[in-house]
């Protein structure tokens, strides 16, 4: 078996959930107050950490804490704080920026992975991060030839981190990319007053513009190019050459994503890993892997800087191109684990029999079935609508509250 990590995001406890399920050996995560997804995120506190860690290391899985934003003087100690309740919880470690949390945390005795908003691009800056890290995440810039030297050089000069093993280099393989040096960015800062550095980005870059000639006044709408707004990486294809290039763990972005994105994700890209190990990797394959890749959310998919192609053959994405969305159905009134049947009510959309549907759950993730045998009043039927109870069976526990939602085809034009 190859000796490479796919490690998952994880923003709520559904998406966790659903990241373990679905084949990760890995996740990684962040907390109120240094997490760089802080508006998208289901806000994990510092109270969640020990429980994160029980329910990963109980599926054998490996967690890290993301605490990779900007630490000004007055949140020092709460910086401290979080790390020393990290190495209390048994969070297996911490990704970092700011250098104060590189030192706390190495002093700490956690295990440091340098995330990638540091740039490292050159085996030189490997050699000077490796006197404080175990792991380091390249510069999202860099081409698969340039990661490949920097492994094959870890290796001949054998640089080591402070617990004694050859440093190791994760790369991100999928999800959002940014019109900044590897994230690092001022714009939203500038603009809004909402700093990207500190998880709180606003994302200008992906909105259109006007360009204004001063010395006329006229005005030029850049209609349809987008041109800060960056392609989603997507590298399911080449996935054979990033393994055979040296990196240790495999990245998926995406803690701002819904739990059924990290489903998705995750179970395409171990199949990959999967196929790769045992010969059957394949272009049909591939093919089918992109397809349900595109079914949830995208802005379209490039291999980015890999193939050292120029930043405009893969810029101009507005919004998402996900060929599927959730639409919000209703909620779970009563589970009857005897029989396997929920009792939802509907309270938005209508429901019919033969939907493909989804249940987020906080213990199993996502829960994902074609609605059958569907009854109202013990009385079967195909149809319902607003403030009706329905039960038909499920292939997995649930529990009262949790949502329902029916799975969409979109059109687009």
């Amino acid at each position: 078996m190859m000796n490479v990590e796919l490690l998952a995001p994880a923003g709520s406890y559904e998406a966790l959930r659903a990241a373990i399920k679905a084949g990760c050996n890995a996740v990684y995560f962040g907390v109120v107050g240094f997490n760089m997804r802080a508006n998208a995120s289901a806000a994990f506190t510092i109270e969640d950490l020990r429980e994160i860690a029980k329910i990963c290391h109980e599926a054998n899985v490996k967690c890290y804490l993301a605490l990779n934003t900007l630490v000004y003087d007055n949140s020092v100690d709460e910086m401290k704080a979080v790390i020393d309740a990290a190495k209390e919880s048994g969070v297996d470690a911490v990704i970092v920026f700011d250098l104060s949390v590189v030192q706390y945390a190495k002093d700490s005795g956690l295990e440091v992975h340098i995330s990638t908003q540091h740039s490292i691009s050159n085996i030189e800056a490997v050699k000077l991060f490796s006197t404080w890290a175990d792991r380091l995440v390249l510069a999202r810039e860099l081409t698969l030839e340039q990661i490949t030297y920097i492994t094959e050089q870890i290796k001949a000069q054998d640089i080591r981190g402070p617990k004694g093993k050859l440093v190791e280099i994760e790369v991100f393989i999928h999800g959002a990319m940014c019109v900044a040096v590897s994230g690092r960015c001022g714009m939203s800062l500038y603009m809004y007053n909402t700093s990207a550095n500190c998880g709180s980005c606003s994302q200008p870059c992906r909105r259109a513009f006007t360009v204004t000639d001063k010395a006329t006044g006229k005005q030029l709408d850049v209609d349809n190019e987008y041109v800060m707004s960056t392609e989603d990486l997507c590298t399911i294809g080449m996935l054979d050459e990033i393994i055979d290039s040296g990196v240790i763990s495999l990245k998926i972005e995406g803690r701002g994503r819904a739990p059924e994105y990290v489903d998705e994700v995750v179970k395409c890209y171990r199949e990959a890993i999967t196929s790769i190990e045992n010969g059957s990797y394949s272009k049909d394959l591939i093919m089918e892997w992109n397809k349900r890749l595109g079914t949830v959310f995208n802005r379209g998919m490039s291999e980015g800087f890999y193939r050292g192609l120029a930043y405009k053959y893969w810029s101009g994405a507005e919004s998402s191109k996900a060929t599927q969305s959730r639409e919000f159905v209703g909620v779970v009134r009563n589970y009857y684990e005897e029989v396997s049947v929920v009792e939802c009510e509907i309270q938005a959309m209508e429901l019919n029999e033969g939907d493909e549907c989804i249940i987020l759950s906080k213990e199993n993730g996502v829960i994902r079935f074609t609605v059958e045998q569907m009854r109202n009043e013990e009385v079967p039927t195909i149809h319902a609508v607003q403030k009706e109870f329905i039960t038909f069976k499920v292939p997995e526990a649930v529990k009262r509250g949790e949502k329902l939602y029916k799975i969409i085809p979109v059109k687009r034009k």
